[in-house]
C-alpha cells in the first residue's frame, strides 16, 4: 500500500513538473518564432499554441485530479487549492493568448501585448511554481505520516479473510480457550501459526501452548513485550526475535520445527525473522497433553473454585487464523498464508480454523 501511495505521489509530482519544464519552454519557444515570423505565419502559430497549450493542461490537471483522490483525505483541502492554482493560471495564460491572437489583425498593438505577454508569462510561472511547492510540501507530509485510516482499520477490523476472532478481554488467571486436536499429537515436525493483536505484551504472554505433565513445555509461541518467542521440547530449547510485536495491531505469526536437525524458524507477517538450528534436535512431541490458547499448562492449578492460572502470563486481546501442520511448511506457503485474501480459509490439517474445537473459557468470547 505504501508504495503504491508512493508511486501515485511521484506520478503527481512528474505532471506538475511536466507542465514547467516542458510546456513553458516549449511555449517560449513558439513565442519566439512567432516573433520571427509574424507576417506570414501569425494565425497558424497562435491556433498551434493555444490549441496545445489549453488542451495539454487540461489533460494533466485531469490526470492529477484523479491520482490525489487517492491520497491522505488529511491534507485534501491543501491539495484542493493547489490545484486551484494551477487552473488559475492555465486560464488566465489562456486569454493572454487569445488576446495575442487578436492582435495578429492589428499590428499597431502588437508589440505593446507581446511586452504584456511576456510579462503575464512570468506571473503564470511564478503562480505554477507556487502551486508545485504546496503540492510538494503536501506530498512530503504524506510521507511522513501514516495513513489514518489505513491506522484505524489496522486497529479496528479482523485480517482480510477472517471472519470471527476469539476476544479475551482482559488478562485473568480464567480467561483461556482450550484446543481438541484432530489427531494424536505424535510430532516430530510441525508449523504453528496465529493472528493475534495483543492489548498489552508483559515479559510473557502466551499464544500457544501445548504441554505434557512431563513437560508443560513441549510448544509454546508467546510474547515477550516487543519480542516474539518459541519454544520446543523445554524451556532450555527457546529461540527469540525481537522488536517484532506492535500492540494493538495484528501480526501473523509463525513457528516451525523438525526433529531431523532441530531446524526453528519464525515469521511475522510473512517474512521470516528467525532461522537456526540444533534445538531439540531427535526429539518427538509426545501426545497425550493439554493445547490452549492464552494460558500454559504449567500455570494451571485447582483450587475450590475451580482450574486457575497465573494472570502474569494471561493473553489479552484478540486472535484469530489458529493452525497447526504435522509438518514444515515451505516460506512461500506461510508468506502466502498471511497475505491472502482467504488467509483464514486456509487450515491446518491437526488444528485448522473454523473446523477445530476450540472452547472459550472464563469470559473469552467469539466477536465479529
Amino acid at each position: 500500500m505504501l508504495e503504491n501511495s508512493q508511486m501515485k505521489e511521484n506520478m503527481l509530482l512528474q505532471y506538475v513538473d511536466d507542465i514547467i519544464k516542458v510546456e513553458l519552454q516549449s511555449i517560449r519557444t513558439e513565442m519566439l518564432q512567432f516573433m520571427a515570423n509574424y507576417a506570414g505565419t501569425c494565425t497558424n502559430v497562435m491556433e498551434n499554441i493555444n490549441r496545445r497549450t489549453v488542451a495539454y493542461v487540461d489533460r494533466k490537471l485531469t490526470q492529477m485530479a484523479e491520482t490525489i483522490k487517492d491520497t491522505n483525505a488529511e491534507h485534501q483541502t491543501a491539495q484542493e487549492e493547489a490545484l486551484q492554482q494551477l487552473i488559475e493560471a492555465s486560464q488566465s495564460l489562456a486569454n493572454k493568448l487569445n488576446k495575442l491572437e487578436g492582435a495578429c489583425e492589428n499590428g499597431a498593438h502588437l508589440m505593446g501585448l507581446t511586452s504584456e505577454f511576456k510579462q503575464q508569462e512570468v506571473t503564470v510561472s511564478t503562480k505554477l511554481g507556487n502551486a508545485v511547492n504546496i503540492l510538494a510540501q503536501d506530498l512530503q507530509k504524506s510521507r511522513s505520516q501514516p495513513d489514518l485510516s489505513q491506522m484505524w482499520a489496522t486497529q479496528h477490523f479482523l485480517p482480510s479473510g477472517c471472519e470471527v476472532a476469539l476476544l479475551f478481554p482482559m488478562r485473568s488467571k480464567k480467561i483461556f480457550a482450550s484446543i481438541s486436536p484432530e489427531a494424536a499429537m505424535t510430532l516430530q515436525s510441525f508449523t504453528v501459526c496465529v493472528w493475534a493483536k495483543v492489548t498489552e505484551a508483559l515479559n510473557k504472554t502466551i499464544l500457544f501452548s501445548y504441554g505434557t505433565k512431563r513437560n508443560p513445555y513441549e510448544i509454546q509461541l508467546y510474547l515477550s513485550q516487543k519480542s516474539v518467542v518459541f519454544t520446543v521440547g523445554g524451556e532450555g530449547n527457546s529461540v527469540k526475535s525481537r522488536d517484532v510485536v506492535v500492540e494493538g495491531q495484528w501480526g501473523h505469526f509463525c513457528g516451525s520445527w523438525s526433529s531431523e536437525d532441530g531446524a526453528v524458524s519464525l515469521w511475522k507477517n510473512g517474512d521470516k525473522v528467525t532461522d537456526v538450528l540444533g534445538v531439540a534436535p531427535g526429539h518427538t512431541i509426545p501426545d497425550g497433553g493439554i493445547m490452549q490458547l492464552g494460558q500454559e499448562k504449567n500455570g494451571c492449578c485447582t483450587t475450590s473454585l475451580g482450574i486457575t492460572f497465573d494472570d502474569k502470563l494471561a493473553f489479552s486481546g484478540k486472535m484469530t487464523g489458529v493452525n497447526l501442520w504435522d509438518k514444515v511448511l515451505e516460506d512461500r506457503q506461510i508468506a502466502e498464508l498471511a497475505r491472502e485474501d482467504d488467509s483464514c480459509r486456509i487450515r491446518g490439517n491437526m488444528v485448522g480454523w473454523g473446523v477445530t474445537e476450540i472452547v472459550p473459557h472464563g469470559g473469552a468470547q467469539y466477536v465479529n
